[in-house]
């Protein structure tokens, strides 16, 4: 029993905005119905119990703490400035 029409993997390319000569129809119905077949193998898969696995490798949160430090002073800031007008960085104009 096939899975997939023509008319089906038309509406997909259509929702895709792809073009797809007819010649090629026939050859996407078939991948995508192999496709289609393998997912039903693993739909048969007894799961129960396993947790589930998100991601391949093990994720960890790559941020420091935040630690509470004493901010450097405006002239710190404003010293490696090219330019400068009261007391504010001075940039190009950008429309």
């Amino acid at each position: 029993m096939q899975k997939i029409t023509k008319k089906e993997v038309l509406h997909v390319a259509n929702l895709a905005r792809l073009d797809i000569e007819s010649k090629d129809i026939e050859k996407f119905c078939q991948q995508i119905e192999s496709i289609l077949k393998y997912v039903d193998i693993l739909n048969r898969v007894d799961t129960k119990g396993v947790a589930p696995t998100y991601h391949t490798s093990s994720l960890f949160n790559a941020f420091r703490d935040d630690e509470i430090s004493t901010n450097f002073k405006l002239q710190d800031a404003l010293d490696n400035a090219p330019e400068i007008e009261e007391d504010q960085f001075v940039v190009p104009k950008i429309i």
